[in-house]
């Protein structure tokens, strides 16, 4: 048969009008199965093989139209019918019918499609991603209790490989902590952590053996979205870690690079007793006191020892040295060395560690007061781990804030706030952006926001009072001053004795010259003989006194204490403002954060 005879048989068998029919057809069902299957919560799986089955189905029905003739007395072999008649027929314009319906219908499905979901989420949440996800504390059903640290470092280590994928919204362990593991108001907690999924599970662990058992949730609509129990033994446990992540991640259709698809398969340790140490060092490291960040850098020290290639073991010690002075008397002086030199070993071993990259970052910037090179590493980290909550706020109010680049820093810790809701610390400091950049009505909203979180929190209590006073507010700011005191002294806070700082600049603003110079005296003392008093705090104190020339002399000995969280803010800090102009403190801070690096804060 010739080329141009075969395509006049096609034409002559109806071929081209049922491949036209066929794919009108096909695409019209795969679009309103594309819409209508997700508001029945019905899995991905199921769509796929529909899809799959019409792509299968089209050469079979070009076949079909090929051997066989639709006719008024039913469906016949083409060889047994006169073509040049039944060309003639009514039935034989069926097939624009059909591409008429199909369109109709694919436009039926669609619009039904989205005005469903759309009701379905707004009557939810309107907020609420769809790629979003909580993963709630791990119930250990271990009969030992003490294998509590084992089902809190895979449920920690499960959200850390999500985490990984940008594509989707992972909230902070931190804020999970407080929620048990099945509870009965899924919906409520969803809204308070702004998330639409949840996962829970339980880990259950006996000898070399341990079985994980998680379940997905939308919590919207309490629909099960999908379940696993896995039985394996500890050396398999990062395989299981990797299989949930990479199966919640398609369950929620979220996009992965390869680089993603890499990073959550990744496996830091063969060694499974180097790994049971490092969950128990991170298991330490959570409870946040300073004993805690001790025996938590032995046990890292003990997953070394039995693993020296062990990346994220280096990367707990860094993170408990950065940490340890803010929970403690330790210097920063002492430990920050020890920090850079397990963070560098981490980075050595494995430079795609988001960790230690923000380890690196923190030391450098509070150590070496480089701001340039702390950006570069919290920006690599949230490369590595878009959802890395410490990241977002460590670049926005350690780096951003203090150079005066209030609008990006303020999207970093909202975005911080978003994936930590409920860190005390972190809404605080969104606070004291707001601070900063002279927003005091903002300020005061979100520092009060925090101290809803965490009433003891001294900090808290004392940017809270400059925002008060700063807007005029001086009985406001004497309140909270006293607040911060009395937290001092009932819960033992007397790291750099803050509260009795501000105790002193409460007198003055009271009037009570002689008792702040009284209490100032003796916080001089005391510095000058154990050091533990903050110097930055005292020239604050000088500053409310008018004795500018002495408030100078505590700040500069401030830059040489490296108080680099209180004195690194010296460009941008309205507490400041006084001396602004005054030749030696115009030379400090040029010194601290040079003019090129620093915009100039907006009033």
């Amino acid at each position: 048969m010739k080329v141009n005879d075969f395509f006049v048989e096609l034409k002559r068998r109806n071929v081209y009008k049922v491949a036209v029919a066929y794919v009108v057809a096909g695409w019209a069902l795969a679009q309103g199965i594309a819409q209508v299957f997700p508001v029945f919560d019905i899995p991905n799986w199921a769509v796929r093989l529909i899809v799959l089955a019409i792509v299968i189905g089209f050469p079979i029905a070009l076949v079909i139209a090929w051997a066989f003739e639709l006719t008024p007395e039913g469906l016949k072999r083409t060889e047994d019918v006169d073509l040049t008649a039944s060309a003639h027929q009514p039935g034989k314009r069926i097939w624009i019918f059909v591409v008429i319906i199909a369109g109709a219908m694919s436009l039926s499905l669609f619009f039904i499609g989205r005005y469903t979901a759309r009701n379905s989420s707004s009557a939810s949440s309107s907020e609420l991603p769809a790629k979003s996800i909580a993963v709630l504390p791990f119930d250990n059903l271990s009969r030992d209790p003490d294998n509590a640290y084992f089902a809190e470092g895979i449920q920690d280590e499960i959200l850390a490989r999500l985490s990984k994928i940008a594509d989707l919204k992972v909230i902070s362990r931190t804020s999970t902590q407080k929620y048990k593991s099945a509870p009965s108001n899924l919906r409520e907690i969803a809204q308070q952590l702004g998330v639409s999924n949840i996962l829970e599970g339980s880990v259950q662990k006996s000898a070399d053996q341990v079985r994980v058992n998680v379940q997905l949730i939308n919590a919207l609509t309490d629909a099960h979205l999908w379940a696993d129990i896995y039985d394996r033994k500890l050396t398999d446990i990062f395989a299981v870690e990797s299989d949930i992540a990479k199966t919640i991640a398609e369950t929620l259709r979220a996009r992965m690079t390869r680089a993603e698809e890499s990073a959550i398969a990744a496996r830091p340790t063969e060694n499974s007793e180097a790994h049971e140490l490092y969950l128990k060092g991170r298991y330490f490291f959570g409870k946040r006191t300073a004993d805690d960040f001790k025996r938590a850098i032995d046990y890292f020290n003990q997953a070394i020892a039995k693993d020296p290639n062990y990346a994220p073991a280096y990367a707990g010690i860094a993170d408990s040295y950065v940490l340890l002075p803010e929970h403690s008397n330790e210097s920063s002086v002492e430990v920050f060395p020890k920090a850079r030199a397990a963070a560098d070993k981490a980075l050595a071993i494995d430079n795609n560690l988001a960790e230690a990259h923000v380890s690196l970052g923190l030391v450098l910037s509070d150590a070496d007061l480089n701001l340039k090179a702390a950006k570069r590493e919290f920006e690599r980290a949230l490369e590595l781990n878009p959802n890395y909550a410490a990241a977002h706020y460590f670049l926005g109010i350690v780096v951003l804030a203090p150079l005066g680049q209030f609008k990006q820093a303020i999207v970093e810790l909202k975005r911080a706030v978003e994936l930590d809701p409920f860190s005390a610390i972190m809404n605080m400091n969104l606070g004291t952006c707001y601070f900063f950049a002279r927003h005091y009505p903002e300020a005061i909203v979100q520092f009060r926001k925090a101290t809803e979180l965490a009433p003891n929190f001294l900090l808290t209590r004392v940017f809270l009072g400059q925002a008060l006073e700063l807007r005029g507010d001086s009985a406001g700011a004497i309140r909270e001053y006293e607040k911060a005191y009395e937290v001092e002294k009932a819960y033992g806070v007397e790291q750099q004795h803050l509260g009795s700082i501000y105790l002193a600049r409460s007198y003055v603003l009271q009037g009570e010259r002689e008792k702040a110079l009284q209490l100032l005296g003796q916080l001089e003392d005391l510095k000058r003989r154990n050091g533990r008093v903050l110097a930055f705090g005292l020239a604050l104190i000088h500053l409310r006194l008018g004795q500018k020339q002495q408030a100078i002399d505590w700040l500069e000995r401030s830059y040489l204490d490296k108080e680099t969280g209180a004195i690194g803010n010296i460009k941008v800090n309205p507490m400041l403002d006084p001396l602004r102009g005054d030749p030696r403190f115009e030379a400090l801070v040029a010194k601290i954060v040079p003019a090129q690096e620093s915009s100039t804060p907006s009033p």
